[in-house]
């Protein structure tokens, strides 16, 4: 097996580090994640937001109710918890009064890092999450995540949610505005290049299969020019 990064956990000759950098935005974000998506941190996209993200957080699991110190967060008077979540409810920066009722709290962003079928059973397991102040966004995205097929277009990875999210709070001066997030998409991009130049070399005969599956794709993948 290659030598892997310790913190991107990519082979060294396709470390995705290098193309990003930390970001110091001012917001704490806490990445819940469910056991099958820390098994693959390697083609997951919560490690890459993590990796970018100063003073951010994984916390793996399922029942996460008693979880110390997920509680101690969220007990800590000198956050604003939210839960990334979707709803007419919900808060999002073009929200009047949304700067106002964070205050000079920081916002502690909590956000489920799984497949969406996943995500659904992490709310079943978590019900108390649903009673956090839920976060959204104002605007509407698309992923670009074409290694992946997600239900719906608007279904976006986690370390596009971190970044859409960090661009919205920029334009109401809750991020500051000479603060750069692309470096954090740059290696997400790359590591959709990596991911599909490695599935038309297995095609091609190139590298061996590693799953079962691997032989109903057949097709070669268009690599993007973002």
């Amino acid at each position: 097996m290659s030598d892997r990064c310790f913190k991107c956990f990519k082979p060294l000759s396709n470390c995705l580090c290098k193309y990003t950098k930390e970001l110091d935005t001012g917001i704490k974000f806490v990445l819940l994640m469910h056991p099958k998506e820390f098994r693959r941190q390697r083609t997951g996209t919560g490690n890459i937001a993590h990796i970018s993200l100063k003073d951010s957080e994984i916390i793996v699991g399922l029942d996460f109710e008693h979880n110390e110190r997920l509680n101690a967060l969220l007990n800590d008077k000198n956050y604003f918890p939210v839960l990334m979540y979707p709803g007419e409810d919900a808060w999002t920066a073009g929200k009047a009064g949304f700067k106002e009722e964070v205050g000079k709290r920081t916002l502690l962003v909590i956000i489920l890092d799984a497949t969406w079928f996943c995500s659904k059973k992490m709310i079943d397991h978590n019900p108390f999450l649903l009673k956090l102040p839920k976060i959204s966004f104002s605007g509407t995205y698309s992923s670009i995540f074409t290694f992946k097929h997600e239900p719906k277009p608007e279904y976006i990875s986690t370390v596009e949610c971190c970044y859409y999210f960090i661009k919205e709070l920029q334009q109401i001066d809750m991020i500051k505005k000479d603060i750069n997030p692309e470096p954090m998409m740059d290696a997400f991009k790359q590591m959709i290049k990596d991911q599909l130049t490695a599935e038309n070399e297995r095609i091609l005969g190139l590298r061996p299969s590693t799953h079962s599956y691997d032989d109903k794709y057949t097709k070669l993948k268009e690599i993007p020019d973002f």
